[in-house]
């Protein structure tokens, strides 16, 4: 399908048409006269890149509210993870499409997720148009015989993912190092460089996670990952907020990506606050992420890029912390695919509608974005060069609400 975006502001302020071919934005210029398959009047419109969740478990929507304000490793040993061993492949689908919907609603097109039952949520982003970068949650507990049964999973997954179509990609889900063996963590360093395929970790999320690793290896987490082989640039980092100066160089010499997920972090008192101003200074690449929405309790990206923002602010006691074009760059940095809005890009567009409160008087669309804005103020999401949402409007909406309710509460009573 083409499709023809007519008179739509840009970020540098000018209006445009935004002619799409198949999957790719074909042309960006002022009254472009050309067919289109479908075309959407961008009058009062805003056309930017889509956000990008990079650190979420989509499936967790299910559990959105049902275990809040406790301590992290009470809350996932108590709660999350006894009711995660009674789910199954059709519940994590359920939960992934509620997560899906919301994501697009918020504007996202692109989530990098781990989490249980692959194929529920791959099947999911599939039928939802999104892009999902989806891994298995890998966990072996240090048990050789759970660590062959996770190996074979996943080269079992990796295999099956190539049949779905190129908007699902494959990753590896080591959970964390105090989860996980270190020949395990040996084995997908190596899977990864030799198939290619990105690690999606939780790395230095809490205090407990630094002291033990210091009591059995007499290392920091970054370090111990670095001298077993495991670090590498496919490596995808979550949470970082207990790093010393010595680990952030490493991230930085093994080109890691690092992913601040302000209000999970906020709401689990993990201890300190993401090191943003030192991880840019040092040129290490930095993400955005909601994490799930059980710790969250949203994916909220509006909601993720202003509290990054007034939560370096707070700390750091600089209001010019993570100015808001920081933040939103943040948010639509897409390390996954080629996207953006410019000729030649995958054509992953978010719509904002300006007619709103929000955007009133609009002296900064940047500001306004990052500050003012929330999820309402989307319009249209468009991914891959199809609509997945117009004038507010998603298909199957009310199905997927009433499903994953029926789905969770049937869960919980297990």
């Amino acid at each position: 399908m083409n499709i023809l975006i007519k008179d739509i502001l840009l970020l540098d302020g000018k209006k445009k048409d935004i002619y799409i071919e198949g999957n790719l934005i074909k042309k960006i210029e002022g009254n472009l006269n050309l067919q289109a398959d479908k075309t959407i009047d961008g009058k009062h419109k805003l056309a930017i890149p889509s956000f990008i969740n990079s650190h979420t478990h989509a499936a967790m929507t299910l559990l959105r509210g049902y275990a809040d304000d406790m301590p992290l490793l009470q809350w996932l040993s108590t709660k999350i993870w006894p009711i995660e061993a009674k789910m199954r492949e059709e519940d994590v689908y359920w939960g992934a499409k509620l997560a899906c919907l919301e994501m697009i609603r918020n504007g996202i097109t692109t989530f990098n997720d781990m989490y249980w039952h692959f194929h529920g949520t791959a099947k999911a982003a599939e039928e939802m148009g999104m892009r999902g970068i989806i891994s298995a949650v890998f966990i072996d507990l240090f048990d050789k015989d759970k660590a062959k049964e996770q190996i074979s999973l996943n080269e079992r997954l990796f295999k099956e993912a190539k049949f779905y179509s190129n908007r699902i990609t494959f990753a590896l889900g080591p959970h964390a190092i105090y989860t996980v063996s270190e020949e395990s963590l040996r084995w997908a360093a190596n899977f990864s460089k030799e198939n290619n395929v990105f690690i999606h970790i939780h790395l230095c999320e809490t205090e407990e996670e630094i002291k033990g690793c210091m009591e059995k290896h007499n290392l920091r987490p970054v370090e111990y990952l670095e001298k077993i082989g495991f670090l590498s640039e496919r490596v995808i980092a979550c949470h970082c907020v207990w790093l010393s100066e010595r680990e952030i160089n490493i991230l930085k010499e093994h080109n890691i990506k690092c992913v601040f997920n302000p209000i999970s972090n906020m709401k689990l008192s993990v201890g300190e606050v993401f090191p943003y101003t030192k991880l840019k200074n040092t040129g290490i690449l930095c993400l955005l992420g909601t994490d799930g929405a059980s710790s969250n309790n949203s994916l909220n990206m509006f909601e993720a890029m202003k509290i990054a923002s007034l939560l370096l602010k707070f700390s750091s006691h600089d209001p010019t912390s993570l100015k808001a074009e920081e933040a939103f760059a943040l948010s639509t940095k897409n390390v996954f695919v080629d996207t953006g809005i410019s000729e030649g890009k995958l054509a992953d567009i978010t719509i904002i509608s300006l007619e709103r409160p929000e955007f009133t008087p609009g002296y900064n669309l940047i500001s306004d974005i990052v500050y003012s804005a929330n999820p309402s103020c989307v319009d249209t999401v468009i991914c891959n060069g199809k609509v997945l949402m117009e004038n507010k409007k998603i298909e199957g909406e009310k199905e997927i609400i009433e499903k994953a309710k029926e789905v969770a509460f049937d869960l919980i009573g297990r």
